[in-house]
């Protein structure tokens, strides 16, 4: 059957009512029918439910900020169902869900399988320029490349109605679903967490898979206690639709012992009966909540202590990692209090005020550069309103309000600035 709940996500549920539940999320850009060759075989043994990323495959475009957030529905749902405890497998962005999950509310994942997946995918420049791109020139660019990403060369040419499949997946997504995703990504890292995932964990792979491939699959197996890993060859990204037999039965293995290696209060692993009713475990602890400083202490709802590290993460989101490590790695002994000033009071104090959103301090910041007259600045800046939100038309309109005001001299100047940066950022990578 398939519902869409008014306040959760598109799902769709196959097998018996009274079996083990077996969550299975996609990647970006994909729908649950990338599941379609395995959800036969799982279903005899076990209640498969799949789900649709926001904006994907007809689902409401309600974007999610972040990957917590999309977690949060997905167990909003879950307990619309009555399903406490549940084995979850997710590709790629589904992977990061799955994680998440396990990290956050271990005692509600009794099993995990990771399909091209990874603890921190890519870099946050890569992901926010990737937004950038579809904001600019809609989602046909990276449809049109996405099969040389999720296939080998081989697979793609010989089945060319699966790659049009894939391409017209893309197109039809919602284009501000994915590029909330793309900022999702961006932000998510649990490379230091990976330790305290407590659950039976296949890392599955394609060999030839130059997105997500070998080399992050062994960091998660490295990193996670109890975890496995298993290389499908010939396949790459999309291993589950090019190589759907050898993906069946890993995972078909995998799901088959019972929904064993759940943790009691005590720490210890204990077995739970398939034919048993599913076992509530408490939830930890919550972690002790730090105590807040007094007012005098605090300056934007931040302590004064804490303004230079929340400067360094607006600084990275706006500016990009690239740009604020090559500034402050130029930055010697006699430059260096001025760069920890700058993070900390325009960075930590100004950017993070609630006052304006980041699109219209970028504005504001463009404004600024033209009017002052400090072209060399004016690029940087151009670059973080684009990440910002701001559309290449926007930032003309912008620059041609500055003619009024500032004057032709300084936008003649900002637009030659601005065209080249626009180019750059905007042009899609092959």
């Amino acid at each position: 059957m398939s519902v869409t709940p008014t306040n959760s996500l598109q799902y769709r549920v196959d097998g018996p009512d009274d079996a083990p539940t077996l969550v299975i999320g996609p990647s970006l850009g994909t729908t649950w029918h990338m599941w379609d060759r395995q959800v036969p075989e799982l279903s005899g043994q076990l209640r498969v439910l799949r789900f649709d990323l926001p904006g994907h495959g007809g689902a409401p475009a309600r974007p999610a900020g972040s990957v917590g957030e999309l977690s949060d529905r997905l167990l909003a749902l879950l307990d619309e169902l009555g399903v406490h405890r549940f084995g979850f497998a997710g590709c790629a962005f589904a992977g990061a869900v799955g994680l998440d999950l396990a990290l956050r509310h271990p005692h509600r994942v009794a099993s995990l399988a990771l399909i091209a997946s990874s603890p921190r995918f890519g870099t946050p420049d890569e992901f926010r320029q990737r937004g950038v791109v579809v904001r600019t020139n809609g989602l046909d660019p990276i449809a049109r490349s996405s099969p040389d990403r999720w296939f080998t060369p081989g697979f793609a040419a010989a089945q060319p109605a699966i790659t049009e499949w894939a391409v017209q997946m893309v197109r039809t997504t919602d284009p501000g679903c994915y590029i909330a995703a793309c900022e999702a990504l961006a932000t998510f890292d649990v490379r230091a967490a990976l330790s305290r995932i407590g659950v039976p964990t296949l890392v599955l792979v394609g060999s030839e898979d130059k997105v997500t491939g070998p080399a992050e699959a062994r960091t998660l197996v490295a990193g996670i206690p109890d975890a496995r890993l298993a290389v499908v060859p010939g396949a790459s990204h999309l291993a589950p639709v090019e190589q759907p037999a050898a993906v069946t039965d890993l995972l078909v293995r995998h799901f088959a012992t019972p929904w064993g290696a759940a943790t009691d209060a005590t720490g210890q692993h204990r077995v739970v009966s398939q034919a048993a009713p599913p076992v509530a475990v408490p939830p930890p602890a919550a972690a002790p909540v730090a105590a807040i400083a007094p007012a005098a202490e605090q300056s934007g709802g931040h302590r004064l202590g804490d303004r230079y590290d929340v400067g360094l993460k607006v600084r990275r989101e706006v500016l990009g990692d690239a740009h604020v490590d090559r500034t402050l790695a130029a930055a010697d002994e006699f430059s260096e209090d001025f760069q920890r000033f700058v993070t900390r009071y325009a960075w930590g104090d100004v950017w993070d005020r609630p006052g304006l959103d980041r699109r219209m301090r970028s504005t504001v910041a463009l404004t600024a550069l033209v009017a002052g007259g400090h072209p060399e600045e004016l690029g940087t800046h151009i670059r973080a309103a684009l990440r910002n939100g701001l559309t290449p038309r926007e930032i003309k309109e912008v620059l041609l309000q500055t003619a009024v005001y500032c004057g032709v001299p300084a936008a003649n100047r900002a637009f030659r600035v601005a065209q080249e940066v626009i180019r750059e950022e905007t042009t899609p990578q092959e």
